[in-house]
């Protein structure tokens, strides 16, 4: 199987390369700059420069973009928007990490974690990116996606 992961710099990104080629999968790192990572395949190119040649070469693309800075939360949307855009009608599939905020956390689908009383405050405006990110992708039906919220809590090196 051939991945891509997007953001393989970044800490999710690192772990998930370097996990897959240990189970023996084909995988090429997706990165800004320079590949740091065990991939010996790479992809240099921003993340909005991405092109549906370059990547319908994969089985699936894991886009591990992550972006914490306020006014650049947006980023969330848009490059989640451009990566169904280019993926749109291919077989590639999209798993995309997002984060614990966006889970949803009753049955019609309306409230999510980040909604919830008990939800850190300084964590909010991220966990609203992604979980708008999240309400736009569901409403596509032309992209092969999934949506992974990993753990409140994810220490990458731990």
């Amino acid at each position: 199987m051939k991945i891509g992961v997007i953001a393989a710099n970044g800490k999710a990104g690192k772990l998930i390369t370097e996990e897959a080629i240990n189970r023996g999968l084909d995988v090429t790192a997706i990165v800004r700059n320079e590949n740091k990572t065990v991939a010996t395949q790479s992809i240099i190119k921003d993340i909005f420069d991405l092109t549906t040649e370059d990547l319908t070469q994969f089985d699936v693309v894991v886009d591990a973009f992550g972006e914490i800075r306020e006014d650049k939360l947006h980023l969330h949307q848009d490059s989640i928007q451009h990566l169904s855009d280019i993926l749109s009608n291919t077989n590639t599939r999209l798993i995309i990490i997002g984060g614990a905020g966006s889970l949803y956390v009753d049955d019609q689908l309306e409230n999510q974690l980040f909604d919830t009383p008990d939800f850190p405050e300084v964590f909010k405006p991220l966990a609203k990116a992604q979980g708008k990110a999240l309400v736009d992708l569901r409403k596509r039906d032309d992209v092969r996606w999934t949506f992974i919220s990993p753990a409140a809590e994810f220490i990458a090196d731990g």
